[in-house]
């Protein structure tokens, strides 16, 4: 946990991770309800996470010289005015039901998001003692993980209609019938985020009356550039960052046509349990907090890793409960993940922690990524559960970061730095 004179611009700041993680974990019931809403194919329907982590990739790297050029509340500031005009943006998209439209409002609440996760993780990680970094921003994630928990469920309960139609069925409908039924679906989105929108705005109005400490780090100053990949721990951790974005993005997104396939489960009872599945994720992150305490971050991070390939194995080969239930099991042993790849990225980066941030938020891209190939899997096989082959192969690099890639190695200066000092022994 941070110092005292940290705590209460910790406290707001973990505010910001609930609110992010609610706009990514809407994703799951936004695919499948634009889906009907809009009349799209899977690959299609993949574009909504495109919309949004293309944002992180063009704009992280932005909102990492803004930050450095003002200040960590200033680009928190501007990250929700971001994040609120792109929820406001949902009402006339839901009234045109063009899918460019929403496409286009989710580039900018991605966009906003960026913004908050760029300036909110590495603040956490420098808001204390650097020993406890992994753990402080893996409490602070916690935050998150209650957002992703709560997102299915609100989204499940007042933008999912529950009304499935066949192919048949609307094939049978008059063109006046077909476009009432659609425009209903559509116009479930335009309250829930009106009221996102509102929220957000009243966070800004917070942030706008509240001092934040301006912390500096530990360690060179240097120049904002691409060097910083001489650290081979931030290019293996930038690597392992697209590989598990895109692994949660993939199984949550599709999870409710998943579901359909695997167990003809409904589109409600499948996102009611997604949302379970996100609040094993919320738990998981506190009980990654706790277990931090006893097992080294990278051991943790290489055991969860393990689990949630064998996870997958049963997810890609079993059918009914049993598939469901192992794909749920997932986010538990995903909670960990993000805020330990990234808190073991940044580590002993000093001043280049602010250009590092920005390369670990733009590899969030692998959510576009992966799941436009799941996408295409399963227009192409006729299975999305054959399409959950491609979060498993993402679980296989975590696992080696997780034993290997995350290990700091030293630059030529700094060993012949410490075999002037005596500290290594010298070869001649």
């Amino acid at each position: 946990m941070p110092k005292n004179n940290f705590l209460v611009p910790f406290i707001l700041v973990c505010s910001l991770f609930f609110l992010w993680a609610f706009l990514h974990n809407l994703n799951p019931i936004l695919i499948p309800h634009l889906k009907k809403a809009c009349q799209l194919s899977d690959t299609q329907s993949s574009f909504i996470d495109v919309a949004i982590y293309l944002a992180y990739f063009t704009i992280a790297l932005p909102a990492g010289l803004f930050v450095q050029k003002y200040n960590y509340k200033k680009g928190i500031l501007f990250g929700l005015s971001l994040y609120a005009f792109g929820a406001l943006l949902f009402i006339p998209a839901a009234m045109t039901r063009e899918y460019y439209f929403f496409l286009v409002a989710l580039f900018i609440t991605g966009s906003g998001a960026t913004f908050l996760e760029t300036v909110a993780n590495p603040y956490v990680t420098i808001l204390g003692s650097k020993d406890t970094s992994e753990q402080r921003l893996n409490f602070a994630q916690s935050f998150n993980g209650l957002g992703a928990a709560v997102a299915p469920f609100l989204g499940s309960k007042f933008i999912l209609s529950g009304i499935e139609h066949t192919k048949e069925e609307l094939q049978k409908m008059s063109s006046s019938d077909l476009t009432a039924y659609l425009n209903s679906e559509a116009s479930t989105i335009k309250i829930p985020y009106l009221i996102m929108a509102c929220v957000i705005i009243m966070v800004a109005v917070f942030f706008v009356f509240t001092k934040l400490p301006e912390v500096t780090e530990d360690g060179h100053s240097t120049n904002f550039s691409i060097n910083v990949f001489k650290n081979s721990h931030l290019k293996w951790a930038v690597i392992a960052e697209f590989c598990y974005v895109g692994a949660q993005v993939g199984v949550g997104s599709f999870f409710i046509r998943y579901s359909r396939f695997v167990a003809d489960f409904a589109e409600q009872r499948a996102g009611y349990f997604w949302g379970g599945a996100l609040v094993g994720f919320m738990v998981g992150r506190f009980a990654g907090t706790f277990f931090m305490r006893y097992i080294k971050p990278a051991k943790l991070l290489s055991l969860y890793a393990t689990i949630n390939i064998l996870l997958l194995i049963v997810a890609l080969t079993a059918k009914g409960n049993v598939a469901i239930y192992a794909t749920v099991a997932t986010p538990f042993f995903m909670s960990i993940m993000f805020p330990t790849i990234f808190a073991l990225g940044i580590k002993d980066l000093g001043e280049e922690a602010k250009i590092g941030s920005s390369f670990l938020v733009m590899s969030i891209i692998g959510g576009a990524f992966i799941p436009v190939i799941m996408g295409y899997i399963s227009d192409k096989t006729g299975s999305m559960q054959t399409a959950y082959i491609m979060p498993l192969l993402c679980f296989v690099v975590i696992l080696y970061f997780g034993l290997k890639g995350h290990k700091i190695k030293l630059q030529d200066s700094e060993l012949i730095d410490l075999q002037t000092a005596g500290k290594v022994p010298t070869f001649e």
